[in-house]
């Protein structure tokens, strides 16, 4: 949550650059940035994800659901 406060914050600092017609590459450079920061929070997620939900499926002997939603979570990381 902290991570998306921030991100927050980012993106209503681009909405005052973009109001206060900032220079361009600085609003570009802060996109960027908040690519960026979304990327981390993906990661994150994916982590935690791989690491309870996934190791718990294989473990109860659902490997099948367990490699469909490896293969799901890589598709979308891969867009």
């Amino acid at each position: 949550m902290r991570r998306l406060k921030i991100i927050e914050g980012q993106i209503r600092g681009l909405q005052d650059m973009l109001t206060n017609d900032a220079y361009c590459v600085d609003i570009i450079t802060q996109t960027s940035a908040v690519k960026q920061a979304l990327s981390n929070v993906e990661d994150l997620l994916l982590e935690d994800h791989l690491s309870g939900c996934i190791i718990q499926q294989v473990k109860s002997g659902e490997e099948n659901k367990a490699k469909e939603e490896i293969l799901k979570v890589y598709k979308l990381k891969r867009k």
